[in-house]
């Protein structure tokens, strides 16, 4: 999938990155009322873990102060735990999956917005005392699941974005090379 020469990732072989075969509408339909059912529980225990990690976190400040090991192996795991609850889970159906599942053009439209707006943010001045412009962003399979992610790729290196190393069963990880 990637070639490593001269400290740079050189893309050889998104073209296999294509479209999604269009999901049947019956298990879209079964998947969205999962989705309006479940995703208020998944709401709440996501607040819970939140709540509970905070909890955790205030006793882990004093053991922390005695060991820096278990301060990095607590950063891990918090950032493993709220990363899978602050997440749609990859079941999750949204109205507009529903909607436009098959639409390629639909799903291009998203692409392009969505590189828009990562390359409007990465090229903004930076202000001083003020966050800095983003350098890395990350695509979900969800925004270009109609369209591949090679389609993706295509659009982002126009526009001067690098591929990172991505999955593209998940996401396509992208990289603003003028950053640096």
């Amino acid at each position: 999938m990637y070639e490593y020469k001269n400290s740079e990732f050189v893309v050889s072989g998104t073209e296999h990155w294509v479209a999604w075969p269009v999901r049947p509408r019956r298990q879209l339909v079964a998947r969205f009322v999962g989705t309006v059912v479940l995703l208020p529980f998944w709401a709440v225990l996501g607040v819970a873990i939140f709540a509970g990690t905070l909890a955790i976190g205030l006793v882990s400040e004093v053991i922390s102060a005695v060991s820096s090991s278990y301060e990095k192996a607590f950063d891990r795991f918090m950032d493993k735990a709220l990363g899978r609850v602050f997440t749609l889970p990859r079941w999750c159906v949204l109205w507009s999956e529903m909607r436009y599942e098959g639409d390629a053009a639909h799903y291009r439209a998203e692409v392009d917005k969505l590189i828009a707006k990562w390359t409007a943010r990465a090229t903004a001045p930076s202000v001083p005392n003020k966050s800095r412009p983003i350098s890395e962003c990350e695509i979900p399979r969800r925004a270009y699941r109609g369209c591949g992610g090679h389609y993706v790729v295509r659009t982002a290196t126009a526009q001067g974005w690098e591929l990172r190393p991505s999955e593209p069963e998940k996401s396509v990880r992208l990289w603003w090379s003028a950053s640096s």
